[in-house]
């Protein structure tokens, strides 16, 4: 291709890509003051492409950093204009979208239609959440990549050696192993290959459990007291201080995920009523009181900090202020309260789902049933609720039986 070809497709690209930049960033809620900022590092890569005669398709946001880099140095921090590479690659590579791709290898395109159908299964016949769903689908693909790699897919073929080799590979790259997640997941892969007739046997039982002391199996939990300096902690944080607590206090009040407090959304809210509409695993949807403190604090965050077109309750701080991706925010908000509350949490961090434990602890040590903690809980095994009963020290020591003294067996 010429110089002057090159320049030609270059200028064709970047026609009018400011306005179309402005135009995105304005439709996505974006502040005025940002998008003048954003803008002039767009204007700037339209310069430095048109002086250099760069190719359209060489514009990476690798390419665009380091093009603008040098100049955003002294008027955008660099985090800025990664943002804008980012969205400005996307535009450009919009008009080559509609290109056929290169055809996929034919063990490549089975091994896609089989994670489709297992998606669909986990999806309509077990219903999880899509991030279960991703975690599942992430552990076939490397199952399948370790028996198979590149050779076509034959499922019939696995064996239960096949399976304990690979947890084994796994199990390799560090000891003690104390993650549960790849059998569950490997299990749940091998029980749809059964149902599926892709196996004759359901291999599913043969993948072996990962060790797991007893006392790890005890909850880990803080004290009320714990508990109502984080919250307070968390309150007095300059910034986002409402937004992140009635965050915190839909957990530590009503035993709320991570997940199920991100997912809520306005229409989820029943203010004459006083419940709450709580999205919880397995698509099952449950309606729960809404306490006065939670309400009130809810309340406080939509009148004064709330800014968004989106019908989730929390969103963002930033533009376009949408919704968390996931309920990770939850962790990094108690991390910054434990620090600030001077709280140690107990090992190992269980991250915000110590607050889901400390309130089904405290409600065991003041007398509710395991059946009204699993209710608040939202359980749906009963074994799960009995793990809350080895925290209530002072009912077990009514049941204990005296250690026997030297005389006084028969």
């Amino acid at each position: 291709m010429t110089d002057v070809t090159t320049a030609a497709c270059a200028d064709d690209l970047l026609d009018g890509l400011p306005e179309r930049y402005c135009a995105e960033l304005e439709r996505l809620g974006y502040r005025r003051s940002t998008v003048r900022s954003y803008l002039g590092i767009v204007r700037r890569l339209c310069r430095i492409v048109a002086e250099r005669g760069i190719a359209p398709d060489e514009l990476t946001p690798e390419r665009i950093v380091a093009l603008v880099g040098h100049d955003a140095a002294r008027s955008s921090p660099r985090r800025a204009t990664v943002a804008v590479a980012r969205r400005v690659a996307g535009l450009l590579a919009a008009p080559r979208a509609a290109d056929a791709p290169a055809p996929l290898p034919a063990w490549q395109r089975d091994r896609a239609a089989l994670r489709r159908d297992y998606e669909s299964y986990l999806r309509h016949q077990r219903g999880l959440s899509e991030r279960t769903i991703g975690h599942c689908c992430r552990f076939a693909d490397r199952f399948l990549a370790f028996r198979f790699g590149e050779a076509g897919d034959a499922p019939g073929a696995i064996t239960p050696g096949d399976v304990a080799a690979f947890l084994q590979h796994l199990t390799a790259r560090g000891a003690p192993f104390r993650d549960r997640t790849p059998p569950t997941h490997l299990r749940s892969f091998l029980q749809y290959l059964f149902r599926a007739g892709l196996t004759p046997a359901n291999l599913a039982p043969s993948v072996p459990s990962v060790a797991h002391r007893y006392g790890r199996r005890l909850p880990r939990h803080l004290p009320p007291e714990a508990v109502e300096a984080v919250l307070a902690a968390v309150r007095a944080a300059p910034r986002l201080g409402r937004r992140n607590h009635a965050m915190v206090l839909l957990q530590a009040r009503l035993g709320l995920r991570a997940p199920e407090v991100v997912a809520i959304r306005l229409d989820d809210l029943d203010w004459r009523t006083g419940e709450l509409l709580v999205r919880g695993k397995g698509g099952l949807h449950d309606r729960l009181p809404l306490p006065p403190d939670v309400g009130e604090a809810i309340a406080g965050y939509l009148r004064h900090d709330r800014v968004s077109a989106s019908r989730a309750l929390f969103v963002t701080d930033r533009a376009p202020h949408g919704p968390f991706q996931d309920g990770q925010v939850l962790n990094t908000i108690l991390r910054t309260a434990f620090a600030r509350a001077g709280v140690t949490p107990p090992p190992p961090y269980a991250g915000s789902h110590v607050l889901r434990h400390s309130l089904a602890a405290h409600l065991v040590r003041r007398g509710a049933s395991l059946d009204e903690v699993a209710e608040v809980l939202r359980h749906r095994s009963r074994a799960t609720t009995l793990l809350y009963a080895r925290l209530d020290i002072e009912g077990l020591r009514g049941i204990a039986q005296p250690w026997p003294a030297a005389g006084d067996a028969p």
